[in-house]
């Protein structure tokens, strides 16, 4: 199968990047042909180059919505994929996605769109949402298929009416396995937390910055860049928090950092289904999450960590500290959350599911128009 990655931004890396290369990287390993297409150049363009992913910069694919802008770069995605005939256009992330469905339709080439989190989820400004859930209204009906990495997300949409049902499948994100020797050690002391995130909103950082400093005997390692590290910076220093926080910026050893760490933390406005926390469970590492969006579907409260409100800076210190003064509560927590991470996250069952949509867009793609609709899932 002949596949077109398609996503908005590589000039730089978050949850649907990783996706979008490690998914690629597993199809190309099982025989198929991938091409990443992306707007920009940056970080996420080297981690590709440095694994020999095949790629092509769409100019004028940008993330905020620009009408000259968004034509160009209509007419020139329709003209990459015209040249490399996919038998699936795949599409990743809001814009790519509005995108791709109407190249698609245009090309009569069947179109199979994922959402790593709506553009008019809760938590997002009312205007961007209404802007957004009008624009998915329209375009929905041009997708063979539309993968939603959480159930949150499929319940949302069939809320909002933005797809009929017989359209929407959930499968969980899944991602590849390590050695032995990245795995954590959250028994370990002194306890450390991580974060890797982009340090832009929806990440509430901030939040975790004032948890941390009412949590002395706990430091911190921040993992990710973006517009917001230098504010961040400032208020570590304000807080006191010089020699307990270090700020690593984006690298590409992630599962180092996690392997050092005894406690996960992951603070969000809003929330798909994040890949970090993922990661953090494949790592053996309790979990301390806002609850928001798909969170609750990996998060076990309780057994692989804990939830706690958004912005809530109180329950965050609390959780926090509680897994501070107890080596024997993070070492169960992580324990289960490795054993859920072998039971349901694991790349190999997300990428099978996946191409399971992709042939189904190609071989019945008059089920689009099947006047009886019919809910789907995919459970993990």
């Amino acid at each position: 199968m002949r596949v077109a990655l398609v996503i908005t931004r590589g000039d730089s890396i978050g949850g649907a990047q990783v996706h979008v290369r490690d998914l690629a990287l597993a199809l190309l390993a099982l025989g198929h042909e991938v091409r990443v297409m992306m707007g920009g150049m940056g970080p996420f363009a080297d981690e590709l180059a440095a694994a020999s992913v095949p790629y092509e910069v769409i100019p004028d694919l940008v993330h905020p919505l620009h009408p000259q802008k968004d034509l160009l770069a209509s007419l020139r995605l329709w003209r990459a994929i015209r040249q490399y005939a996919p038998d699936v256009i795949a599409a990743h992330s809001s814009k790519a996605g509005i995108l791709a469905r109407l190249v698609g339709a245009i090309a009569r080439i069947p179109t199979v769109f994922t959402v790593h989190g709506w553009a008019f989820t809760e938590g997002v400004a009312a205007p961007r949402r209404f802007c957004f859930r009008l624009i998915e209204r329209l375009v929905a009906p041009l997708a063979a298929r539309i993968i939603c990495v959480s159930e949150y997300d499929r319940s949302l949409a069939l809320r909002c009416g933005v797809a009929r049902p017989a359209q929407l499948v959930t499968i969980h994100n899944g991602i590849p396995d390590v050695p032995m020797v990245w795995r954590a050690k959250p028994g370990d002391e002194p306890p450390r937390a991580v974060m890797v995130a982009r340090m832009a909103a929806p990440k509430d950082f901030e939040t975790v910055l004032h948890a941390v400093a009412q949590v002395p005997s706990l430091a911190l390692d921040l993992v990710g860049d973006g517009p917001d590290r230098v504010r961040l910076e400032w208020l570590a220093r304000v807080l006191g928090l010089q020699e307990r926080v270090v700020f690593h910026g984006h690298t590409p050893r992630v599962h180092e950092i996690l392997a050092r760490a005894q406690v996960f933390v992951l603070a969000s406005r809003y929330e798909a289904f994040p890949l970090s926390i993922l990661e953090a469970m494949r790592a053996g590492l309790p979990v301390v999450a806002t609850d928001v969006g798909g969170v609750q579907e990996s998060v076990a409260h309780g057994e692989t960590g804990f939830l706690v409100p958004a912005r809530d800076v109180a329950a965050l210190a609390q959780r926090l500290r509680e897994l501070s003064a107890d080596a024997g509560l993070r070492q169960r927590q992580g324990g289960q959350g490795r054993a859920a991470f072998e039971a349901r996250f694991v790349q190999s069952r997300m990428v099978a599911d996946t191409l399971a949509q992709y042939r189904a867009a190609l071989e019945r793609p008059s089920q689009l128009h099947h006047p009886a609709d019919r809910q789907t899932v995919v459970q993990s």
